[in-house]
Formats: structure tokens, sequence, C-alpha cells
């Protein structure tokens, strides 16, 4: 098992080889991949020292697996390539998600879709991850038919720069933006550019891509993604109405059995889920479960995870362990 890491010195790469380690997965070969300015840089992981490679260098390695967080463009030119010599690439940018030829994978969800000849799979989005993982459960029994979600995403989603912003603010430093506002005590109703429509492309891939994901286009999703001031996960309120009448006694015993969702509904006594709790975890928490009073079969619920793990490196480091074990790459 040969096994790149494209991006290995970003946020989201020094997660992917965190959590790789974390859950032991087995290779024989690593190799750490970065853009030219990172090329021959050492790095420290496991005990032995790497030195950072060139995406050229990677491709002539021929590597089983390849897992992408470089950014669309990078991934754009490059996964073909890899593909071209047999590498198998889990991409965490947007670039290939709504591909009609390529999967979009949460393994909770639909990795039984995957076969040997899926040579790019796009792992999805931060905030479109810990949404579904929730609601195919509750779409299995209920039927999702209409979801309005509203974001509060953590910099960490931005990458270093932001982190770097929001800690300089605090400090009361001058140093470089990511955002073309202060984000320290304050929000931005603003991630990614503004399309024609008056959404943010961040808002249209929740929309588009959850319709991909739960393999149902008659869910209807409007969504308002915004940027707060945390760090260490994004959190979401997410009304859902749903086709069939429901119980909540019966919501929560769904959700306790699904798959890496853990329930954390008891708000008298101040127990829900926050940033600060889903720091540093893999699963996807949920609470404040609630009956929407103002119209039937509709439900309120208040999801949050980790953005860095589940919303990227987790899940695609479950998509090559998933592609292992069903002997796919």
């Amino acid at each position: 098992m040969k096994l790149a890491v494209v991006g290995a010195t970003g946020l989201v790469g020094n997660e992917i080889l965190k959590v790789l380690d974390e859950r032991k997965f087995s290779y024989d070969e690593l190799y750490l991949v970065a853009s030219e300015k990172s090329a021959g840089k050492e790095v420290e992981y496991r005990g032995k020292t790497y030195r950072v490679m060139t995406i050229p260098e990677a491709i002539a390695k021929k590597p089983n697996l390849a897992i992408f967080s470089a950014g669309g463009s990078t991934s754009l030119e490059n996964a073909p390539k890899f593909a071209e010599v047999g590498t198998t690439v889990i991409d965490n940018s947007s670039a290939w998600r709504m591909d009609p030829t390529k999967k979009l994978i949460v393994p909770e969800i639909n990795a039984h879709l995957l076969t040997k000849e899926d040579k790019i799979i796009a792992n999805p989005n931060c905030s479109t991850i810990q949404m579904v993982v929730v609601l195919y459960p509750l779409h299995k029994r209920y039927k999702v038919k209409r979801v309005v979600v509203s974001t509060y995403q953590s910099v960490t989603g931005t990458g270093k720069k932001a982190v770097d912003q929001l800690m300089d603010e605090r400090a009361g430093r001058e140093g470089v933006k990511a955002y073309p506002y202060k984000i320290d005590l304050n929000v931005i109703p603003h991630i990614d550019v503004f399309l024609d429509n008056g959404y943010t492309k961040e808002e249209m891939k929740m929309v588009n891509e959850t319709k991909k994901i739960m393999m149902d286009d008659s869910i209807r999703v409007t969504s308002t993604t915004v940027r707060v001031p945390t760090i260490g996960g994004h959190a979401e309120s997410v009304n859902v109405e749903f086709e069939n009448e429901f119980e909540l006694a019966e919501v929560r015993a769904i959700l306790e059995k699904a798959e890496n969702v853990i329930v954390m509904d008891d708000p008298k006594n101040n127990i829900y889920p926050m940033p600060i709790i889903s720091h540093g975890r893999d699963e996807t928490f949920v609470g404040r479960i609630r009956r929407d009073e103002t119209q039937p079969k509709t439900l309120n619920m208040w999801i949050v995870a980790d953005n860095l793990r589940k919303g990227a490196a987790t899940n695609a480091v479950q998509i090559a362990e998933y592609l292992v074990k069903n002997r796919l790459v």
C-alpha cells in the first residue's frame, strides 16, 4: 500500500496525518506532497523523517491511494494525472463534487456505491457532511421534504490565515487578513463567493450536495452560511420538514442508533452540542431536538461537528478505509 497525502503541510493535511495515525491506517510507503514552495522541507511523522515532495515526484511513485487537500485548481489539474497511473484519488476540494461522473461520498450513507473504476472520489463540503449524517437516518424513516439550514462556521474552515487573523485581532496585533472585515467579536454572513442568485457558493454547495449524497433530487434545501469567531467546529441550526409524521421519542431513538452520531439533548441540564465539545472528535453531535410548532411534520435540530475532522480529514480517511477493506484499491 503506497499512500500519498497531497497538501500535507496545510491545516487539513496535518489533520489527515493525525487521523491516519489515530485510526492506525496501514501503509507500506507514505509520500507527503505539497507545493513547490514547500518541497524539500522535512516533516517528522510516526517517528520517521519525511521529505516533502512535489506532485510530479509523487505521480512517478504511482501510489495506490492519494488523499488530496490542496485546493480546487490543484485537484482539477493533477487528480486526473494520478488517476492515469492507476492511483485512486480522494479529493477534499469542491472540484469534482457535482461532476455527474464522480461519486460524492459520506461513508455512513453511500460508500456502497464505490467500485474499482472510481479513480477520483469527491469528499463533500464540511457543513454538508455533518448535516446529512444526521438527516439520512431520519430520511429513511420519514422522508425529508424540505430543509432550512443556517450555519455558524469556524474560522478553521478558511485556513491558517483566518485563524491568525482572529488571534491577531484578539491580541490587538496587526497582521494578515483573510476576511474583508474584523472577525473577532463579529459574524460575517459571507462564505465563498456570491453568485448571481444572491446566494454564496458555500450555500449552494449545501443545496446541491445534499441531494446528491442522499440520492434524492426531490429534497429542497435553502441555506444561509455564516462565519463566526470560533475554533473547533461548525454548528448548524436545521429545520427539516418531513413527508411523514414523527414522534420525538422515535426521532431520538433513531439518532441514538445512527452511526457516528452522538445525541446531546438535555436542555434542562444545559446539555447540548457546542464546537468546544466537538473539537478533535470524529463524531457528529446533535441536540436541541424539538418540534417546529408553526407547521406540521417539521423538526428543529442543532448539529455540531469538527469541520477539520468529520468535515474533511476523517471523512476522507473513512473513504480510504472502506476502499482498502473492500479491496477496491
